[in-house]
């Protein structure tokens, strides 16, 4: 614990360091009040004991110039006999306590120790509130990877501001809870979070579905009817498999995101709409953009900020929390009294690949908890194709599905990418040249397969 001690007097400055080093603290003096300022910003202190009659710059002065400069040590203030009133105008303006002169070195050394254990519980406190904001911000994410992590820092950093964030990965790795999350974080969350699922709705719907339409606007239209965009007014649209929208939507959505406007189907009236817009997609958009599946002015507006969401088999430290969270969810839920999971069993989920991610490790636990005889998950608890891999060979031992040719493919792809970038020592743009790809879509795969 490092302590500053502020004190024109040079026989009290020189007793009480003697106390202190005695006892094992690290000891900083300055001669008066606008050296220890100065030292107070520089040193960061633990503890400040500070006399309240300096020259220069008094102790009733040096606690508003210390707290305005965003000083948080705990300050002790000393005072000779006469300065109580002193003393609590000092405590009022934020001082811990204060020392009468003269004081004994037990004196000195119960009141620091005071200070000092004060100080240990509110940086405990401190932490136990941030690791509860923490799991009330996280929610259903469980964050154990370094690849989940940056992926978090991103979410929140972006959080607070209206950029269009994209959101990449794969089916099941938790990209509608990741644009929940950035949602809860902003300033709208008090506003709709509107989710729409891209693919699940028919072509010839899909424009009254994201602008509304007016009465008699079409068959069946008997009534006016808003759409997506004005149901989110004010909050979040989350546009999921946004790779499935057909090029014609592409570009009515396109002016709506950059006018800020939305006409209905069969109106000739526009309305102002205030939207954030969050994307994800399990598709390569960039391959997409360049094979004119996509448009490019499109794909730049929403991805603004990109945020990758890895495969579950690239974060398998993250399995035994994901699993006791998972269990913990579905046991209240299916009231079962499974407690948790026998070592065997945890040894074979985190052997095997996970082709569905976070989605298939779920609907093997539920399964699990419906099945299981004893207060833990055994291997017998577990689907075959989860303890039993079909062993075909050298292909399987990678991914576990030798007969699938999208499985294969990546493991193939994956091969080469390794062999480019070994080959060009890590260059990035050269091995892009190799594998005839943009350099953009090779560090989405790159992080798509977790290649170091």
């Amino acid at each position: 614990m490092k302590i500053l001690i502020i004190d024109d007097d040079a026989g009290l400055r020189k007793s009480l360091s003697l106390i202190l080093c005695d006892a094992g603290y690290e000891v900083v003096v300055a001669e008066d009040g606008q050296e220890g300022l100065q030292a107070a910003i520089e040193q960061a202190p633990d503890l400040i004991l500070c006399d309240v009659r300096m020259p220069r710059l008094g102790g009733i002065e040096f606690l508003d110039a210390y707290h305005e400069a965003g000083g948080r040590a705990l300050v002790l203030v000393m005072t000779a006999y006469g300065g109580l009133e002193l003393a609590v105008k000092a405590m009022k303006k934020g001082a811990y306590d204060y020392l009468p002169k003269p004081f004994g070195a037990d004196e000195v050394l119960l009141t620091v120790r005071k200070a000092e254990e004060r100080e240990r519980l509110r940086r405990e406190v401190g932490r136990l509130r941030e690791q509860v904001r923490a799991d009330e911000r996280f929610g259903e994410i469980v964050v154990g990877s370094p690849a989940m992590e940056r992926a978090l820092e991103i979410v929140r950093k972006v959080a607070p501001h209206d950029s269009s964030v994209l959101i990449t990965g794969a089916s099941g790795t938790g990209k509608e809870l990741v644009a929940r999350l950035i949602h809860r974080e902003s300033a709208r969350a008090s506003r709709a979070f509107v989710p729409v699922n891209c693919g699940g709705i028919p072509e010839q719907l899909l424009e009254s579905e994201f602008f509304g339409f007016v009465r008699g606007a079409f068959t069946g239209a008997d009534r006016d009817k808003e759409g997506l965009f004005e149901a989110a007014d004010g909050g979040t649209l989350f546009l999921d498999e946004v790779a499935e929208l057909p090029m014609t939507l592409q570009v009515k959505l396109l002016r709506a995101l950059q006018e800020g406007e939305v006409r209905r189907v069969g109106s000739t009236e526009t309305r102002r709409v205030d939207v954030r817009v969050l994307a994800a997609t399990n598709k390569d958009l960039e391959a997409a953009v360049e094979a004119g599946e996509f448009r490019k002015d499109l794909y730049y507006r929403l991805a603004v900020v990109p945020i990758h969401l890895p495969q579950l088999r690239n974060r398998k430290q993250e399995i035994p929390r994901l699993v006791a969270h998972l269990l913990e969810r579905h046991r209240q839920r299916l009231h079962v009294e499974v407690e948790g999971v026998e070592p065997d069993a945890m040894e074979v989920l985190l052997e095997y690949a996970w082709p569905g991610n976070i989605r298939e490790l779920e609907s093997v636990l539920e399964r699990a908890l419906v099945l299981a005889e004893g207060p833990k998950i055994g291997l017998d608890d577990l689907p075959e194709s989860v303890r039993r891999p079909a062993p075909d060979g050298p292909m399987l031992a990678v991914d576990g599905d030798a007969l699938s040719v999208r499985r294969q493919g990546a493991r193939l792809e994956k091969h080469l990418i390794m062999r480019a970038l070994d080959r060009t020592g890590g260059n990035k743009t050269q091995a892009a040249e190799l594998l005839d790809l943009s350099p953009r879509a090779l560090r989405y795969k790159v992080q798509e397969y977790g290649i170091e």
